[in-house]
């Protein structure tokens, strides 16, 4: 943390605004950006806004950061022993955090969990509730989000570190959800309870490098996106031993622009088709659904970040169904990793670059 670099600035209430006028024919009229924080470490990757004046955020750099109006600090638990904090989450109360990582050596996801203490600067009596295994990674495709479904269990989404055939494979964690309880244990419902020749934590499969993942809550069912190859990022609605294709079924290609060697077509038997799929790759990252009440037009909506075209993507629902995509805020030139909605009806968003950025959106009244 570099504690000197956030000059003029930029609280929570903050003290610029930005408003960019959208052109587009169906856009919903213009959006209010205010730049609250910014800090010079190394790749945030994820953020989680606890209330209207504090947020945390994971770095690639293995620290938790406390961003507060009065100061901003870092929590020391977890720095020395990860690849970087992918997710962060709270259980059932706004000290109970959840946090998963790529941890050191053979690299795999795992996840943790631990109280912040009452001035949040301490991680307290935290320890690993989960470990993806085996480990194989040797530092690609962590994948990563956190989900709590309402219902007393917690939905991780894991990528298949760059092997592609551990997706399929079921006595592996690679390229999975699984379905947990908080403090770690298995729900007896699992679709793989009971199979020796399968993980009991599994609870879809047949996933590449998931970056977001959401409950929608108007159905209260789990919502996840994935980066394809070349091509081919996708949407899918996991269902309970559910097969999401990968690397059997894809849209895209290698990069070296030959096929993938295992893909039998965009469609196979036995696989369920996305529900939603970019034939080309926007590098989606994070999700959020809006239902919130301070913006009405936003209702009905969900939002995702996108890497390599730098753009906020707002997808409009009909149910499940996904009726209009509007590519937002292209004009700002900022990899968009992360996107929460926060308790004060705002969108917030984590820039992806060494001078990280949160910002604050919302429709302009």
């Amino acid at each position: 943390m570099c504690g000197g670099s956030l000059p003029r600035l930029l609280s929570f209430h903050a003290r610029e605004e930005i408003i960019i006028r959208l052109l587009r024919r169906l856009s919903l009229g213009r959006i209010g950006i205010s730049q609250l924080l910014h800090d010079d470490h190394r790749g945030p990757i994820s953020v989680l806004v606890a209330t209207p004046t504090a947020a945390l955020s994971g770095g690639e750099d293995g620290t938790i950061r406390v961003w507060r109006v009065e100061d901003r600090h870092e929590l020391p638990a977890l720095r020395a022993h990860t690849r970087g904090v992918l997710a962060l989450a709270f259980a059932n109360r706004a000290d109970d955090l959840l946090v998963s990582a790529g941890e050191d050596g053979r690299a795999g996801t795992a996840a943790g969990r631990g109280r912040l203490s009452a001035d949040k600067r301490r991680l307290e009596g935290f320890h690993v509730i989960f470990r993806q295994l085996p480990k194989l990674s040797s530092g690609h495709h962590f994948g990563s989000r956190l989900v709590f479904d309402g219902k007393g269990h917690l939905f991780i989404a894991l990528g298949e570190n760059n092997q592609r055939s551990t997706s399929q494979d079921l006595d592996k964690l690679q390229g999975k959800v699984v379905r947990l309880y908080p403090d770690g244990g298995v729900p007896k419902d699992n679709p793989f309870v009971g199979r020796t020749d399968a993980r009991p934590e599994i609870w879809s499969y047949g996933h590449r490098n998931q970056q977001g993942a959401a409950l929608n809550p108007w159905t209260g069912r789990l919502w996840t996106h994935e980066h394809g190859p070349r091509g081919g990022d996708e949407i899918n609605i996991p269902q309970a031993g559910g097969n999401y294709g990968w690397p059997l079924a894809t849209h895209g290609i290698n990069y070296t622009l030959l096929p993938i060697p295992e893909a039998r077509g965009k469609a196979v038997e036995g696989t369920e088709a996305p529900h939603h799929v970019w034939e080309k790759s926007p590098a989606i990252s994070g999700m959020a659904f809006y239902d919130a009440q301070r913006f009405p037009a936003w209702q009905h909506n969900l939002f995702i970040g996108a890497l390599a075209t730098q753009e906020l993507i707002r997808l409009q629902l009909d149910g499940d169904r996904i009726v209009h995509e509007e590519r937002l805020l292209g004009d700002l030139g900022v990899r968009i990793r992360d996107v929460r909605q926060g308790p004060d009806g705002y969108l917030y968003l984590l820039t992806d670059q060494k001078d990280g950025q949160l910002l604050r959106l919302g429709l302009a009244r």
